[in-house]
């Protein structure tokens, strides 16, 4: 094998406005891009390793140490079978944003040299469209608005984030959202596991029946969804349930679940994602995959994750890149409606200018 370089930059974008991740208030997303290539010149394969503070376990400065110490490993993971990445990858034990960032750059390296697209282990050719799913949060007036505008852009499917300390609030939103679109869109809620049951069941018996597609994450203990499922006839979707707890997704029955919401980047890599996409389809419900505020860079994979993993995706949790100032890349990720092999061939194309060089290595 013909010797590769390996450089790490690393990036800072300011949010347009400050996120909330369970409860701690973020200004700015900062993240690793890891480009390998030719010494040479030609096409660089980048990968992208961004925890996110309050998401993720591991910092920013340990994701790069661990990042840095899996470097010299990469030829042979370039080399080994792509049915045995992921084992090879869960071998090392690296932190989660890690493994994603390693295998975004590999895959994109092993599709560059071929010519065509990424390796990624699918039954499905891509789709032709993504649809995404706009994120709304905060003041009612302001979720509203938002919702407009995001309707006029073509959005047809929106997330709606719950707070346990304002629930009359997201039912005025919902009843609200219907009054305005009834069903020329589609509603999904997330409660980020904040609710107890009691006050779960009381706020899903206060929305109409069928107004929303499901709620992500409504409880603290996931293992009592069949309960508020029984007591609601809502359906929850599982989030941070898959690395939690990872064996209960198998345990809770199919129907009282409406999605599995797939974040490769704290899942824990891109092939664990595409495994837990097909377990969905097994499952008979959707899988939705979904950034953690990440560049066009992971958006453009997850885009095209999501084409090869059904033949008619559901709308992505994509629409974080709003939330962004700017994209790291010359064509940026736009949603609503996304071609998948057009925005993963755009997340090969970075602007250098907006990242600052940490080190490289020759493999």
């Amino acid at each position: 094998m013909s010797p590769i370089h390996a450089d790490i930059s690393r990036y800072g974008i300011p949010f347009t406005v400050p996120i909330m991740v369970r409860g701690l208030v973020v200004e700015r997303r900062e993240g690793l891009l890891i480009g390998l290539g030719s010494p040479v010149g030609g096409a660089t394969a980048f990968g992208e390793v961004a925890p996110l503070a309050g998401l993720h376990d591991e910092s920013l400065e340990e994701a790069g140490q661990a990042l840095r110490a899996i470097i010299p490993k990469i030829p042979e993971l370039l080399s080994c079978p792509i049915e045995d990445l992921r084992l090879r990858i869960e071998a090392e034990s690296l932190p989660p944003s890690v493994a994603t960032g390693i295998e975004m750059a590999i895959l994109n390296l092993l599709g560059i040299r071929s010519g065509g697209l990424p390796p990624l282990p699918a039954a499905n050719p891509p789709a032709r469209r993504i649809p995404v799913n706009a994120l709304l949060a905060g003041a009612p007036e302001a979720i509203l608005a938002r919702a407009r505008l995001c309707h006029a852009a073509g959005f047809r499917a929106f997330k709606l984030k719950v707070q346990a300390s304002r629930l009359d609030e997201a039912v005025a939103c919902i009843r609200a959202f219907q009054n305005a679109f009834g069903s020329q869109a589609e509603l999904r809620l997330d409660a980020n596991q904040s609710l107890g049951l009691d006050e779960a069941v009381e706020f899903g018996r206060s929305i109409t029946p069928g107004s929303i597609t499901y709620i992500e994450e409504p409880l603290k203990d996931a293992s009592l969804i069949p309960e508020f499922h029984a007591r609601t006839g809502i359906r929850s979707a599982l989030d941070e349930t898959l690395w939690q707890r990872p064996g209960l997704c198998g345990e809770l029955p199919p129907a009282t679940l409406g999605a599995l919401i797939l974040k490769p980047n704290r899942i824990g890599g891109l092939l664990k994602s595409l495994d837990l996409a097909d377990l969905a389809n097994r499952m008979g419900i959707a899988a939705v995959f979904s950034s953690a505020f990440e560049s066009g860079v992971s958006l453009g994979m997850y885009a095209l994750m999501a084409a090869v993993s059904s033949t008619e995706p559901p709308a992505s949790g994509l629409d974080t890149i709003s939330y962004l100032e700017y994209d790291l890349l010359d064509v940026p990720f736009k949603p609503p409606l996304v071609d998948p092999v057009d925005a993963w061939r755009n997340s090969l194309r970075v602007r250098t200018e907006f990242l600052k060089p940490q080190g490289r290595w020759i493999l």
